[in-house]
């Protein structure tokens, strides 16, 4: 009898996972942002739901094959594959270790909007030929998803979901436009800095004043890169009245990645629900080898030190002085590298090809994290409450790593003058002064400190959208307005034409009756 209700229960809660399971279609971005989008994938398939993820053919994180979800092949690259995106890197890092020359900087700045260009006029060669591919657009409207989940930081997912008509619910920190922020909510630049500026929201005058310009210059960059990629795609597919960036603003949920112990307080909107941390979990048991070199440290503790998914060395001089620190130090080094084996590495050092980064940061004998500033990692550190060394490389590291340092949690070492000594002694500093660890201790309390996890926010709002078929009552429908209404200019014209007509007739009606006046004093003089 008894194994007889478990049965009859085990089939009524099967029923029940299939009856509330939804269709959720996924549209990733490859690289370290397929990994945060997979740890929701790995959640919504855990709670019953079909998920099905579009595939180029350049993928290259993303694998055909898995029991989390099933893949759609796109039959195009989207030029963000490992060998092209791992060059770009690699020129960029020997190009800032020339120096930081204002020649440099413009260099640096042209080699992105470069490859930013590049990118996304791949996507866009991609989406024209998903779009006129009958057979596969029929095929995905007849599946009849719930929602169509996508990182925006490429527009190829927007595009498709507006295509389909799909509830569209965003994974997000970065649009095509930039931090996603500037896209959906108002943002007053006197004291909301402009991503990469690396200012406070208490700014000084000249602070202000490098805010405003620097935003005028983002604009011009997506005046002159973005607008003429996106744009004449969507008047064709979508209308000559439609501009790209609607498509964008239209979007359901936005799940952002950061929040405001990351970030800085700033205006927001009633449809961005902030998951910050999703991702971070408790740490897992380690392998007996990597368990027996960890606790051959003894009181000294661990270093645990790795540049992300897309750096896959470093140029062999840095390696070199990262290694000849390393071996300075009492402390136990894993450090992931696949580059040469360096020759000054010390006895004190394991190389490893791949390291469980999550269970490393959570073990109690890890004192440092050596880190180049991708969100990912950041937020993991926060989460353990591991202080960090950075070796900002690229894009919104350096922003990142700006943020954690004015915290207190974090010494930021510039790869453009980093040396064995400069590396050396941030290490030092990190490691000895108790600050820092008890700063990002504090940080770790207030992350943890919520009424809900943050995953468990996300997928509520993902089965919210899915429930509803949208949340069409938390979007603003501002993003339909021009810059004129949405800024009032009309209305400020209007009111200054009626208050200028008013002061023209009063003057007028002033004169008219002086005239008056005069004119009776001048007749009854004579």
């Amino acid at each position: 009898m008894y194994q007889l209700t478990l049965v009859a229960l085990s089939v009524l809660l099967f029923s029940s996972l299939l009856v509330n399971g939804g269709k959720v279609l996924v549209f990733p971005v490859d690289g370290s942002h397929w990994i945060n989008m997979k740890a929701i994938i790995e959640e919504l398939h855990s709670r019953g739901h079909e998920i099905t993820v579009l595939r180029p053919s350049d993928s290259w994180y993303i694998k055909e094959e898995s029991n989390l979800y099933k893949t759609i092949a796109i039959n195009s690259p989207s030029g963000f594959d490992e060998e092209s995106f791992g060059s770009f890197i690699n020129k960029l890092m020997l190009m800032r270790r020339e120096g930081a020359s204002i020649w440099t900087r413009m260099s640096l700045e042209y080699e992105y909007l470069l490859q930013f260009y590049q990118v996304n006029k791949q996507v866009v060669n991609m989406m024209t030929n998903v779009f006129e591919d009958k057979k596969l657009i029929r095929s995905l409207q007849d599946t009849k998803y719930d929602v169509f989940l996508t990182d925006p930081a490429l527009g190829g997912g927007v595009l498709l979901a507006h295509r389909l008509g799909l509830p569209l619910v965003f994974n997000v920190r970065w649009t095509i436009q930039g931090e996603a922020h500037l896209t959906i909510a108002p943002t007053p630049l006197s004291y909301v800095p402009v991503p990469p500026t690396r200012m406070t929201d208490k700014m000084t005058f000249p602070q202000r004043v490098w805010n405003v310009v620097y935003f005028v210059f983002t604009r011009f960059q997506i005046w002159y890169i973005t607008d003429p990629t996106y744009g004449p795609f969507v008047h064709h597919y979508f209308g000559p009245d439609v501009h790209y960036m609607e498509l964008f603003q239209a979007a359901d949920i936005w799940l952002m990645r950061n929040d405001f112990i990351f970030d800085f307080p700033r205006p927001t909107m009633p449809n961005v629900v902030y998951m910050s941390g999703f991702q971070c979990k408790p740490s897992k048991p380690l392998s007996k080898e990597l368990e027996d070199f960890v606790q051959s440290s003894g009181e000294h503790g661990i270093i645990v030190m790795t540049l992300g998914t897309l750096v896959a060395n470093l140029p062999e001089d840095m390696t070199e002085d990262i290694a000849a620190a390393f071996a300075q130090l009492p402390q136990k080094v894993i450090w992931r590298h696949t580059g040469k084996r360096p020759s000054s590495l010390g006895n004190n050092t394991l190389i490893l090809d791949w390291l469980p980064q999550n269970d490393l940061l959570g073990h109690p004998k890890t004192r440092v994290f050596v880190a180049h500033g991708g969100t990912n990692g950041v937020q993991e550190a926060v989460y353990h409450g591991v202080p960090l060394v950075g070796l900002p490389l690229m894009l919104d590291q350096f922003d990142n790593f700006f943020r954690m340092e004015i915290r207190g949690v974090a010494k930021v070492v510039d790869i453009s003058i980093m040396n064995k000594d400069n590396f050396l002694q941030a290490l030092k500093e990190v490691l000895y002064e108790p600050s820092y660890r008890e700063k990002m201790k504090a940080l770790s309390n207030i992350q943890r400190d919520q009424p809900m996890k943050p995953m468990d926010r996300a997928v509520f709002w993902i089965e919210f959208v899915m429930r509803h078929k949208g949340a069409p009552h938390l979007r603003t429908e501002s993003y339909k307005m021009s810059f004129i209404q949405y800024h009032s200019i009309d209305v400020v014209v209007f009111l200054l034409a009626v208050i200028l007509l008013v002061v023209t007739v009063f003057i007028a009606a002033i004169k008219f009756l002086w005239r008056m006046v005069f004119s009776r004093s001048k007749v009854k003089k004579e």
